[in-house]
């Protein structure tokens, strides 16, 4: 049996551990990390992140910087966009077949067939590969909320940062923007300090009082921390730092933002050693798939004609439609043609009604083999009731072909609306 095939038997058997994909508790996780020896316990210092948008990119320039100075990270994310082994960095390598399948096959032997949920099974098991590897810090990315995310069994990170929070999973943390941001605030522990980004005033709200309720010392954009462009660069200030750099390497005006809220977290670790050239180099060489990522080779883009451009964005809820809207105002030498596949939980007008004021057409697709994908004709009426020239296409490539046929100028093609859909595209492309 190939470690390949072995991986995904045992995917697909912590899969049917729990009848329900997502049943938010810390009850389960805690019983079975007291089995594995409480690896989470044993840890690195641990940078802790949720949000509603900016988490991965965030977390990918902690990473970057923390490379260029030289220190090894290990790094928890989801969902994967390829292969699940992406969801665990080992000291700054993705973990090995082999290895995730021990540490899998651990908790599986360890939770001894009890109920528990996917997302909370793995992520006792990436806590102990983390706990065999030595390292030097781990950033961990909450799955969904905060208050009884798997990841929050964390006792005393060393920090917290919560990224710009919008309205999305509205049926699991709650219906408005207060509600979401009170289940993302709990990750705030006293005597922790703690990192905010731009918010909207409802979330701020929410978050500054928990804080000040658990008594934690928050680090909020505009008060303590700030960016802002200056021809070309930008600039991050707080009281205690000036600093000009060159702008990111992750494309559009909301990665300044989440940056900025990198640079945040070093300053609140008080990571004094971390000089401004690792700070730039790390900035400079950030990478983060599917977050607006022009495709540069492959099989899709070899399809294109001469000076045309395919792009690839995952963002799927209001806040990620807006910060999308507004670079795709700033593409104005070329027309914008979207191709749109999301997941039907989504709140599909939000996402996008800021984007169709800036795109030519939308061209609407189905998830391959996503059972809770969104129709492609429910998508259009929604694209067609806000004006937007509109398609129903088979899949990506008939989208693609039907964008080229009808335009006759170099456009830009973007797919976006989930995650899941880019998966589909990279494998395509390859």
């Amino acid at each position: 049996m190939t470690v390949e095939h072995e991986l995904n038997n045992v995917l697909g058997r912590l899969q049917e551990l729990h009848p329900k994909q997502i049943d938010l508790s810390l009850g389960r996780i805690q019983n079975l990390l007291a089995r594995l020896g409480s690896p989470q316990n044993t840890l690195p210092p641990v940078i802790h992140i949720a949000g509603t948008n900016g988490k991965g990119s965030t977390i990918a320039f902690l990473r970057a910087i923390f490379e260029a100075a030289g220190l090894r990270v290990h790094v928890y994310t989801s969902p994967h966009l390829v292969d699940f082994m992406e969801r665990i960095v080992l000291a700054g390598e993705v973990i090995s077949g082999d290895n995730l399948n021990q540490v899998l096959a651990d908790s599986e032997r360890a939770n001894d067939g009890e109920a528990i949920t996917f997302f909370e099974i793995t992520t006792a098991a990436a806590f102990l590969a983390f706990a065999s590897v030595p390292a030097d810090i781990v950033i961990l990315e909450t799955g969904l909320g905060g208050r009884l995310d798997a990841t929050n069994i964390i006792e005393k990170p060393a920090l917290t940062a919560i990224t710009p929070i919008s309205m999305d999973h509205m049926h699991f943390l709650g219906n408005s923007l207060g509600k979401i941001a009170a289940e993302k605030a709990a990750i705030q522990k006293q005597g922790v300090p703690s990192v905010v980004a731009s918010q909207q005033k409802v979330a701020q709200e929410v978050l500054v009082a928990h804080a000040r309720e658990v008594g934690t010392d928050i680090f909020l954009y505009g008060r303590d921390w700030q960016v802002a462009t200056d021809t070309g660069d930008f600039v991050y200030r707080s009281s205690k730092r000036n600093l000009k750099l060159p702008k990111p390497s992750l494309y559009g005006a909301h990665q300044i933002i989440n940056a900025g809220c990198a640079i945040a977290c070093l300053e609140k670790l008080g990571t004094t050693h971390i000089t401004e050239k690792a700070i730039r180099n790390g900035l400079k060489n950030t990478i983060w798939p599917g977050r607006l990522e022009r495709l540069r080779e492959g099989r899709l883009v070899a399809s294109l004609p001469n000076d045309w451009e395919i792009w690839l964005d995952g963002g799927h809820n209001a806040g990620a439609g807006e910060a999308l809207g507004q670079t795709l105002s700033d593409w104005n030498e070329k027309p914008t043609h979207l191709v749109v596949g999301m997941l039907e939980t989504k709140q599909i007008h939000d996402f996008l009604a800021p984007l169709a004021p800036q795109t030519k057409s939308m061209h609407m697709i189905e998830i391959p083999d996503e059972p809770k994908t969104a129709k492609a004709s429910s998508l259009a009426s929604v694209a067609h009731a806000l004006g937007v020239r509109t398609a129903i296409s088979k899949n990506v490539r008939s989208a693609i072909s039907d964008i080229i046929a009808k335009e006759k100028i170099a456009s830009r093609i973007l797919v976006c609306g989930s995650l899941y859909l880019l998966g589909h595209i990279y494998k395509l492309n390859n």
